[in-house]
């Protein structure tokens, strides 16, 4: 990646020129003084300040819009009159309380686009010289609009004064602190910056800023046509918002707090982040919390009821704070009116990952689900098998089984509905995936869209590392989702697999409420899923970085009408249940997602208070003081929480709703779901919002043809016929996964049979677990396989493919082996040709894959615990490996091992070019010089050789000696110490040298 900037002119890229290359180049868009100076008084740039201030002298009415024309026309001038750097300042000797200055984001847009619309755009650069940027997103937002650089003076100024302020001073005099000068200090936060618009770039799946400069990449909540035409045009603002002379209001409302008599000796600290009492408005909030945990706890009505009032007098938050129910009909007695146990089956709970909260809760919350009838979420990191039978040893509300939990009752089980398959693949496993009710695939998550889930180190205890068959104390990062997930294919594929393994099993994909879900949904319905779950933005999470979830996802409000009403226009309502989660809270917003056509209803913050949480905001640091999001055995025990807590919430928000259906007149929630005309604009006196238009909101494309309960209620969506369903009809087949016997089969394989062995795979892991099986199933396929070809396998199954495979191949596969051979005599050299497709192993948490020929891209990406021997790879291999050994007999593409945490990777190098195509970022490149590691690759390249007949494998262990110093072995940290990579490895006391499974 690249965040450089060029400055100046630019001409036609196709003609080479002189006059094309006098630019500046800079090595990243974050300017200090100095370096501005120097812009300023460069010959070639001939750069020109133009001030952003806008006066009012002659009142507010226009007085933005005509100041903005004028920018643009002294922006215009300058352009014509050769400047090539224009800077946008706000800086000025002299402020003046009438002369506010313009929102810089503004300046700079109306500026680049008035630039484009008069063909002058590529004759200059953008420079924004302001106070009013300090933080990531500010700086993303500038570059995103036109910007090519920007000099924050008063964050610096700010970093100046922070590092000469008596306390500052003080804590690095005592040693709390250490010690910086006054220009480190500036660079240590042109750095954070620096590292912020990367984390922006790569989450957008771009690499170069000059690719994000002046792209737009953004949605816009709250502005009007005319701001958005003027500065912004071509970005999506589907709701509307403030006018111009109401944002020169909002401007100058806070401009003037500078120049009145009373000014604060201290800034304000508005609470963006945490919660400040007097700051602004958080919806969780410690007020809130109390008045739950008072609700749930004593089981008291009345107290839920003063909690519903303290929700309904809440200052407008969200978007359906702007509108309220109306209906025709006469209220109703409440007794008429659906029973509460029927609606708190809809109800799910949020995928929080063991790992991010504690397992007392993660297990409480479960247990609750389960009494309900509704589901509760693994998250991603997999789940404890323990947790999946009934408890039958109950005394007192304590169990043996789950010691930790109290509040217990015999026949609760701790097993979560909903099982989630994330990016990462933490913790999936077959066995795993054949126990779910439902499968979701975690596309994204609401709270931080773009990213995969992401676990500290010192969150990773012994415990979790288990079930995620990784390290403890080592980070796990979730690749970003669109590793595997590229096109709405891959995502079909990987629908397909998920049926294949567990036929029974619903899957669900989560998607994230922004501009265009729409489209992605219909898709997602044709790809053959079962439920799409639309995850709005103000969902948090145990272990994000805040600026992950800040400025990112969009209200679920947008996101389910847009879903609702295009699978209706295109006849795929039917087909899937909507679910929709984000802030829910009460049943009123229950019952505003079912006017707005979502069937099922998710809870995930809420839940976590319901039980105990206590809104520290303190998730990522592993401190939590009531043990909710700590993995700390001590804080753990604090836990206050018990299931009964979580049922009891969950059973008066069923009340609210059946309370509010009565007082609508109407008696079930099939009769309100998708009912646009229930719901109007509500009156809210409030200057910010009254331009607002929610006519999208509330308008109506039709109903389905099915009510919400015939859709939910509906089969499972089915694969069709396969070839997994023949091989399991075969009473040979059958007889030797039920009496654990060997069978040997031999099958022709067609590139239409995809995931060929999962289902059988599902079979034996429902059965058996991942490593009960005793028996034996060999198979022998030749032809040429479908996508995702022996997936998810478990130990005991032997399979063999005689000709080539597509992508994905052994994908989550947990044990067993697959060799991968071309037939015999093919006519070209095997080690030189292509074999498997792309993203082989993806995921793996154990067995044995050789194959005779190259692999395609992303070789080994997330394999836990795999061994394999291939004859060559694309690029990325080996990306974000923790665990397994992977041996490559020939070429590998560049960025190898980047991301890679665990495992070990041995590439043969004879021509010595792998140096450059590794990603050293991570993983230490040495000589295979300990005994131990020799000994692993020599036997694991002698098993390659005999179970594939390579001849490369056979002439490296004919010249053996002449080989293994080709080979480079790539170490990362967590496998230092190991026998395999360690030359002078300690011998343990008994004298033997313990061998490390790879």
């Amino acid at each position: 990646m690249s965040l450089e900037v060029n400055l100046g002119k630019r001409g036609n890229i196709l003609e080479v020129g002189p006059e094309n290359v006098s630019q500046v180049i800079l090595s990243n868009p974050v300017l200090n003084e100095g370096e501005l100076e120097s812009l300023l008084k460069d010959p070639f740039l001939k750069a020109q300040i133009l001030p952003t201030f806008f006066s009012i002298r002659k009142g507010i009415e226009g007085s933005l819009e005509k100041r903005l024309y004028k920018l643009c026309e002294a922006a215009d001038e300058a352009v014509r009159n050769g400047a090539q750097l224009l800077v946008l300042s706000d800086r000025s000797d002299e402020l003046d309380a009438t002369k506010p200055a313009i929102p810089i984001l503004l300046a700079v847009g109306a500026v680049h686009q008035h630039l484009i619309q008069n063909g002058l755009r590529m004759q200059t650069s953008i420079v924004a010289d302001t106070a009013q940027c300090f933080s990531t997103h500010q700086f993303a937002c500038l570059i995103g609009y036109g910007a090519s650089a920007i000099c924050p003076y008063l964050a610096l100024e700010t970093c100046r004064q922070w590092r000469l302020s008596t306390k500052t001073v003080n804590l690095m005099r005592n040693g709390k602190m250490p010690t910086v000068t006054i220009e480190q200090a500036q660079k240590n936060f042109c750095k954070s910056v620096r590292s912020g618009l990367m984390k922006i770039l790569s989450k957008m799946g771009i690499s170069l800023l000059s690719s994000y400069c002046g792209a737009q990449i953004f949605e816009i909540y709250g502005l009007g046509k005319d701001i958005v035409d003027l500065a912004f045009c071509g970005s999506v603002s589907s709701i509307g918002g403030l006018t111009l002379d109401e944002l020169a209001r909002e401007t100058l409302s806070f401009w003037v707090k500078a120049f009145s008599e009373d000014t604060a000796k201290r800034l304000e600290n508005f609470g963006f982040i945490q919660f400040r009492p007097g700051g602004e408005y958080h919806g969780n909030n410690p007020e809130m919390s109390k008045l739950l945990h008072k609700a749930v706890r004593q089981k008291s009505e009345t107290a839920y009821l003063v909690y519903q009032q303290h929700l309904a007098n809440r200052p407008v938050n969200v978007l359906r704070d702007l509108i309220e129910f109306t209906s025709d009909r006469a209220p109703i007695p409440v007794g008429r009116v659906e029973p509460a146990l029927s609606i708190v089956k809809r109800f799910c709970t949020g995928g929080m990952s063991l790992g991010a909260i504690s397992r007392e809760t993660h297990e409480a919350i479960a247990i609750a689900m389960n009494r309900l009838g509704g589901k509760s979420n693994s998250g991603e990191g997999g789940e404890d098998p323990i947790r999946w039978s009934p408890l039958t040893d109950v005394v007192d509300g304590y169990s043996p089984t789950l010691p930790h939990l109290k509040g217990l009752q015999n026949g609760d089980t701790a097993t979560s509905a909903i099982k989630q398959v994330a990016s990462g693949r933490f913790g999936v496993t077959p066995t795993f995936l054949a126990n779910a009710d439902q499968l979701e695939i975690k596309i994204a998550q609401g709270a931080k869209p773009g990213e995969g889930g992401q676990l500290p180190g010192k969150k990773v205890s012994a415990y979790i590392a288990r079930l995620r068959n990784s390290k403890p104390g080592v980070p796990l990062i979730s690749p970003p989702p669109h590793h595997d997930i590229y096109s709405i294919e891959d995502l079909a594929q990987l629908i397909y697999d998920l049926h294949q393994v567990n036929p029974r099993a619903k899957v669900s994909v989560k998607l994230v409420a922004e501009a265009g879900i729409g489209t992605v949904a219909s898709g997602v319905a044709k790809g053959n899923a079962d439920i799409i779950q639309i995850s709005g933005h103000d969902g948090g999470t145990g272990a994000s970085p805040v600026s992950s979830i800040k400025h990112a996802g969009g209200p679920w409000e947008l996101g389910l009408t847009e879903s609702h009403q295009t699978l209706i226009s295109n006849g795929l309502r039917e087909r899937v249940i909507l679910r929709v989660d984000g802030g829910f809270k009460s049943g009123f917003d229950v019952l505003m997602a079912a006017a707005m056509g979502a069937d099922e209803y998710g809870f995930g913050s809420v839940a976590m208070i319901a039980t105990g949480c206590v809104m520290a905001r303190i998730c990522h640091t592993n401190n939590c003081p009531v043990g909710v999001a700590s993995q700390r055995e001590e804080l753990r025990a604090r836990f206050p929480g018990v299931p009964g807590d979580l049922v009891n919430y969950f059973l008066y928000v069923a009340e609210e709703v059946r309370g509010m259906l009565a007082q609508l007149g109407y008696e079930k929630l099939d009769d309100v779901i998708g009912h646009t005309e229930l719901l109007k604009p509500r009156d809210v006196s409030l200057m910010k919002t009254q331009h607002l238009d929610l006519s999208y909101i509330l308008s109506n494309v039709g109903l389905p043809k099915w009510s919400s309960t015939v859709i939910r209620n509906q089969e499972v969506h089915s694969n069709g016929p396969v070839l997994d369903d023949t091989l399991l009809s075969d009473p040979e087949v059958a007889n030797a996964i039920d009496n654990e016997t060997v069978v040997n089969k031999s099958v022709k394989i067609y590139n239409v049979d995809r995931a060929v062995c999962g289902r059988i795979a599902g079979t034996i892991a429902k059965k058996y677990g991942d490593t009960g099986f005793a028996g034996q199933v060999n198979l022998t396929f030749t032809g040429s396989a479908g996508q995702s070809f022996a997936c998810f396998l478990t130990p005991g199954m032997n399979i063999r493919l005689v000709g080539e495979a597509n992508d994905y191949v052994g994908k989550g596969m947990a044990g067993g082996e697959v060799v991968v051979t071309p037939e015999e005599n093919p006519g070209f050299a095997p080690e030189d040709a292509t074999i498997v497709g792309n993203t082989c192993l993806y995921g793996a948490t154990g067995g044995q894959l050789f194959v005779r020929g190259k692999a395609g891209e992303r070789f080994a990406v997330r394999n836990s615990l795999a061994e394999a021997v291939v004859e060559g790879a694309g690029d990325h291999s080996c990306e974000y490996m923790t665990g397994g050994c992977v041996v490559v007999l020939g070429k590998v593409g560049r960025n190898v091992a980047a991301g890679m945490t665990g495992g070990l990777a041995y590439i043969l190098d004879e021509d010595n070019t792998l140096i450059p195509k590794v990603n050293k970022e991570i993983v230490k490149i040495q000589r295979v010089v300990a005994p131990v590691g020799q000994m692993q690759l020599k036997n694991l390249i002698e098993a390659h050789v005999e179970k594939t007949g390579s001849s490369k494998g056979a002439e490296i262990l004919k010249e053996w000696d002449t080989y293994l110093p080709l080979f480079w072995q790539l170490v990362p940290p967590s496998e230092e110490d190991t026998p395999e990579a360690c030359a002078d490895y300690e011998e343990t006391t008994s004298g033997q040298i313990t061998l490390q499974s790879a």
